[in-house]
């Protein structure tokens, strides 16, 4: 694996740098500082105030904010040292792929997660407290990492096993590569894994949502074509769509991507998938929720407006 992943990092750096790729370095940096600005102070809102707190769906929210956070960080670091030529050690590039697999997962798990606390909340109103207190919000959310971070410790045993403990530099760190890189019958295992995955994870939202519509169609909130309740449902399905699609085209650019062939198209497709496609549904998140939730923004308003008294205070 050690050779042929060299080989196709070379052929790949090769075709970013005579294409000027390393350009895609800076939606990368303006989508992650977008995102970045306002997660902490969504998460830091959610978490100090009891009233937003003690519900699961805004812990859930937080959870996803976080790992998105992480998500953007290790995707920003890996993205430039692909675009300056810097050559990393395997280990780190071991250790940058893994953190991306696994918060890439936690994320779906939790939006996942949150159409089913919809769902829940939505069925059985009385009960929903009982059903999804926060104490047991909180250990759902610990198995949710223990999840994600299952294909991506599988995922290292093959790095190990397959590259040992090879000290080289590696011109290009892409998960792609490695686990095209990897042997037929470890690239069926992978396929399986991503197969399995996306298609309990739809089955489960496409079930809770037909479900939430049966439900509710009977209430006249679908009636007017605005309403609030087909306005919020849209906006969470296009940003669902955003989470799952670059799953979706990793899977299809795993299975076509040759061995022995320099592909163009490949590495264009690669680096929109990873510098754009991955990152708008995280950008996109935070200001969603904070624009269509009116605790949310009454808070984040309410934060930022006494902050901005203090500031005025301390002037004067």
């Amino acid at each position: 694996m050690t050779v042929s992943f060299i080989n196709i990092s070379v052929d790949w750096y090769n075709i970013m740098e005579s294409k000027h790729m390393d350009l895609f370095l800076i939606p990368t940096v303006l989508l992650t500082s977008v995102t970045m600005l306002v997660n902490p102070v969504l998460s830091l809102c959610i978490l100090c105030f009891p009233s937003l707190r003690q519900e699961t769906r805004y812990l859930l929210l937080v959870n996803t904010l976080f790992a998105d956070m992480l998500f953007l960080t290790v995707n920003l670091a890996m993205v430039s040292c692909n675009s300056v030529g810097l050559k990393m050690p395997y280990s780190l590039c071991k250790f940058m792929m893994v953190s991306m697999v696994m918060t890439y997962s936690c994320s779906v798990l939790t939006v996942t997660l949150m159409v089913v606390d919809t769902y829940v909340a939505v069925r059985w109103p009385l009960r929903y407290k009982d059903i999804l207190p926060p104490s047991r919000a909180k250990k759902i959310i610990m198995s949710l990492w223990v999840m994600a971070a299952v294909c991506p410790v599988s995922l290292l045993v093959m790095f190990e096993s397959v590259m040992g403990r090879n000290q080289q530099s590696c011109p290009l760190c892409l998960v792609l590569i490695a686990l095209h890189s990897l042997e037929q019958q470890m690239k069926v295992g992978v396929h399986l894994y991503f197969i399995i995955a996306v298609g309990l994870c739809t089955a489960l939202i496409v079930y809770c949502y037909i479900h939430l519509y049966i439900i509710t169609k009977t209430s006249g909130i679908w009636r007017s074509r605005y309403s609030r309740a087909r306005m919020t449902l849209l906006a969470h399905t296009l940003l669902l769509m955003m989470y799952f699609v670059p799953a979706l085209v990793f899977a299809v650019e795993l299975a076509l991507l040759k061995r022995e062939t320099k592909d163009d198209l490949g590495v264009w497709i690669e680096l929109v998938n990873m510098c754009v496609l991955m990152l708008l549904p995280r950008c996109c998140t935070p200001y969603l929720y904070i624009l269509r939730y009116r605790e949310i923004y009454e808070t984040v308003q309410q934060v930022l407006w006494k902050k901005r008294h203090q500031s005025q205070r301390s002037a004067a």
